[in-house]
């Protein structure tokens, strides 16, 4: 087993790097449309990264062999991860994946979240997605006074003027044990031990430029809004959320922050003939921040395009497109992305979507099943991009 993983990521580490400006591209050794790898402004995006075969201990240690194995080829290792999502085709085993997880980090773990979500391939038990620093970039751990450290991650780490926070959801940061309730008493949980982490670091709430809401009931997403909007008066963060399932049959929310330093320009996805589009009090569009882009989960369905993905993921596309451009980027600044996609019989015709506009040096994705809050949609994307 270690041996087929390893032969794998020896071919992902021997392909040729893309440079373009500032960033570059680690292929991967198969043809699906994205890259092992992107490494940008500080940063380095690993795809989210399955394994062949074997139990979840099995497939655990595969996914990080393969992963350590590409941050090895991109100038960083495991030690040097930041923020690591982590699918789960069964929340049941998480417990055995966190086995695995604690003796590849026995201290100083990334940043996690972790939801239960369907896989792309069949034989798939989890996939991975993680953010490093290159070997030498700062990685400070935040841990407020008082916290629970029996946790297998870190609350947050940071580097440089980037924080990255593991999934939060409904429990006492002290005392480690879940606060029950509604989905309203669970998100002012969640956001109370979001202000406490975040001050510990030195940020605030204005500070957070990207946030990921997985919620476990598609019927929770107005009462989650009503409890959400109240922290973000001005300029909320980029923002996707998605409906999956999560450890612990008491949690209904789980929340995942990325907050940066430094001035912050709110970006509204223009019209297609051009006309200014309509901002919208639960998020932005995008979030440009530095040499960044944070840009929200974009859907791509209307009248026209009800059931087929390809046409919607298109559609999605020139979205995207539009946001990118109206904050100054463009598709070669892209450098990492997530597909949500609500079947995963439709897995290859949102490819077919997909590929055409990027065309090659692919930014780095994961693609998982989740359920989406809007009506009729298929598909959701979210990217991130670096100039």
């Amino acid at each position: 087993m270690r041996g087929y993983f390893t032969a794998l990521l020896l071919a992902v580490a021997c392909l040729g790097v893309t440079v373009q400006g500032q960033r570059q591209v680690f292929p991967g050794a198969g043809t699906l449309p994205f890259s092992a790898a992107t490494k940008a402004d500080g940063l380095i995006y690993v795809s989210g990264t399955l394994a062949a075969k074997g139990d979840i201990k099995q497939q655990t240690m595969g996914v990080l062999d393969t992963i350590g194995a590409t941050l090895k080829a991109a100038g960083s290792s495991l030690p040097n991860v930041v923020a690591a999502t982590v699918y789960l085709k069964d929340p049941a085993d998480a417990a055995a994946m966190t086995e695995v997880w604690r003796t590849v980090w026995p201290k100083d773990a990334p940043t996690r979240t972790t939801v239960s979500a369907g896989l792309v391939s069949a034989d798939a038990l989890i996939e991975i997605a993680v953010v490093a620093v290159p070997n030498g970039g700062e990685r400070t751990i935040i841990t407020p006074a008082g916290w629970s450290t029996a946790n297998p991650y870190s609350y947050a780490i940071k580097s440089g003027d980037t924080l990255f926070m593991s999934g939060l959801v409904s429990r006492g940061a002290k005392d480690n044990q879940p606060v029950e309730g509604d989905v309203t008493t669970q998100m002012n949980t969640i956001f109370a031990n979001a202000d406490e982490l975040l001050k510990a670091a030195g940020f605030a709430m204005s500070d957070v430029v990207a946030n990921r809401v997985y919620l476990t009931d598609v019927n929770a997403f107005a009462e989650m809004n009503k409890a959400y909007v109240p922290h973000y008066p001005s300029n909320p963060p980029a923002r996707a959320t998605v409906i999956v399932g999560l450890p612990g049959p008491t949690y209904k929310a789980e929340v995942t922050m990325t907050a940066v330093k430094g001035p912050k320009t709110a970006i509204t996805t223009p019209n297609a003939d051009g006309t200014p589009g309509r901002p919208s009090a639960t998020l932005s569009s995008a979030i440009k921040v530095g040499k960044r882009l944070y840009l929200s989960g974009l859907l791509g369905n209307n009248n026209d395009n009800k059931g087929n993905i390809e046409a919607q993921t298109k559609e999605a596309m020139a979205r995207i497109e539009r946001t990118l451009k109206a904050g100054g980027f463009e598709w070669t600044d892209v450098v990492d992305g997530t597909v949500y996609i609500t079947d995963i019989a439709n897995f290859q015709n949102m490819n077919n979507g997909y590929r055409p506009v990027l065309v090659k040096d692919f930014p780095a994705r994961a693609t998982v099943k989740t359920g989406l809050v809007g009506a009729d949609g298929l598909v959701e994307i979210m990217f991130v991009a670096s100039k």
